[in-house]
């Protein structure tokens, strides 16, 4: 189900982006390649439905409503011949129900993508002359809001949702910004330059480009997009590409103003467009050749070895460095399913694969008959349909566990009570020791002491930096027999 979740929204997604463009009338070529790289470098990767994803699928489908509004209204030229969904006006309030769902799902890029909209507004009000598709948007924003979150204050919403107080800490540095544009950044700062350069070059004075409203609109787009991005990668710093969706704004902005100097229609040309798609897959060929290196890894031969066949040394792109973790990380291409019903279709490493197939074989798992207590720490959430166990009900426990940011010291002394009472009868805690506090040392401290390791395996994280090891614990006392039922 996690994966159909994340489906539809990668749907919705690219339906949205899409919707914009075309709101924006840029070019049916252009349009067809920002697409493909759309999907390539933002969707592709992202299979699991999490927070810092859906908050940018809200935003691209608010900014979708915005868009569609501002050519309902004849920003762009001549007025839609019907006005629907009353004069318009519709739009705006779904973009404002979207832009609520965005900031509910994340505080700073759902509160960038309300001020990203508020641009686009007040762009339009400059140029027809009318503060109302504002107002009404930032009236249906708070109303909304009001709605959503009035019925939940007296469940913790102000504990859980804050502004920086404690248990929580505010992410928003000016200084941390700066720092990260001008010590990082690289391709944020070579778009705003190509994109000034590019309209400099484009138009000759400041009223020739103020009177092209779709490029200014373009313009300002990608320049609040480029912004967001430029803070979201300091608010929202793991994972690094949290942000990548920038690219995707960035390209027809700069693919438009190049097309102002070529001879008209030149991008709807068939040959046009297949080079900018296959030039596209080629710029961003990592992020899909690494699922296609384990098919063509069979058909190239390759090698890894370490010493010849004659016992000398080898030396080559795979052994030039001596590492000091000695413990190699399974290249994809040999990844395997586990043979769970809930994982059909996914590939881990096969020690991951291996220890869910002990941990199925327990008795205690086989025989616990849906009755089972069961505290899972780890990131195979999926083994909630395959054990099965009954999720806890709890409104003091988070819905994931990452200390300091998915719960709080509240929520561990929760947990650990539990664990003192001996509570749960199956623990799966996934140990990271180089992520701080990804899942609770403190809680993983007092399971050690009031549970029992049975077994461990290899987490299904990639990257040597980050790797995890998945520990099972099962309750002390009479069940502990049950538990050496194990294959080993």
């Amino acid at each position: 189900m996690l994966v159909k979740a994340q489906v539809l929204l990668n749907i919705i997604s690219g339906l949205s982006f899409l919707s914009i463009l075309s709101s924006l009338q840029v070019s049916r070529g252009i349009r067809l390649a920002s697409v493909v790289l759309f999907c390539i470098s933002y969707s592709f990767f992202n299979f699991w439905p999490w927070y810092n994803h859906s908050v940018i699928v809200y935003e691209l489908a608010g900014l979708a409503c915005v868009c569609r509004y501002a050519t309902v209204r004849g920003l762009f030229g001549e007025v839609a011949p019907v006005r629907v969904w009353a004069g318009g006006s519709g739009w705006l309030a779904g973009g404002a129900l979207l832009m609520v769902f965005s900031l509910l799902t994340k505080q700073d890029a759902g509160a960038m993508a309300f001020f990203v909209a508020c641009a686009l507004l007040a762009l339009q009000g400059l140029f027809q002359r009318t503060w109302k598709p504002l107002l009404v948007f930032c009236g249906s924003y708070i109303v909304i809001c009001c709605l959503f979150i009035l019925p939940f204050l007296r469940h913790g919403f102000g504990y859980w949702f804050n502004h920086g107080q404690a248990p929580h800490s505010a992410r928003v540095s000016l200084f941390d910004i700066v720092d990260e544009f001008f010590g990082a950044s690289p391709w944020i700062k070579f778009y705003i330059f190509l994109i000034v350069v590019l309209a400099m070059a484009r138009y000759r004075d400041w009223s020739s480009f103020i009177s092209d409203r779709l490029m200014v609109y373009l313009i300002v787009l990608t320049a609040c997009i480029l912004g967001e991005a430029a803070v979201f990668q300091v608010t929202s710093y793991t994972p690094p590409d949290n942000n990548i969706f920038f690219h995707s704004f960035a390209f027809p902005c700069i693919f438009t103003l190049i097309g102002g100097w070529l001879r008209p229609g030149i991008f709807t040309q068939r040959r046009y467009v297949l080079v900018l798609s296959v030039g596209i897959l080629l710029w961003w060929s990592a992020d899909w050749w690494k699922y296609t290196q384990r098919i063509v890894a069979r058909v190239l031969p390759h090698t890894q070895q370490i010493q010849s066949v004659g016992g000398e040394n080898v030396v080559n792109k795979y052994t030039y460095m001596i590492a000091s973790d000695t413990t190699k990380e399974i290249p994809m291409d040999k990844w395997v399913e586990c043979g769970l019903p809930s994982f059909a279709g996914i590939y881990m490493p096969p020690p991951t694969a291996a220890g869910i197939q002990r941990l199925m074989a327990m008795d205690l798992v086989r025989n616990g008959g849906g009755r089972l207590q069961v505290l899972n720490m780890s990131e195979l959430t999926p083994l909630e349909a395959d054990i099965p166990f009954q999720p806890e009900r709890n409104g003091r426990l988070p819905l994931w566990y990452h200390l300091g940011v998915g719960m709080f010291n509240r929520q561990a002394d929760t947990l650990e009570v539990r664990l003192r009472q001996h509570y749960y009868d199956l623990v799966l805690f996934e140990y990271v020791p180089t992520l701080n506090n990804f899942y609770p040392f403190r809680v993983r401290d007092t399971l050690r002491v009031h549970y029992r390791q049975v077994d461990s395996f290899l987490a299904p994280r990639r990257g040597t930096e980050t790797r995890g090891t998945i520990e099972v614990y099962v309750r002390p006392g009479p069940t502990d027999s049950l538990t050496l039922g194990m294959i080993r």
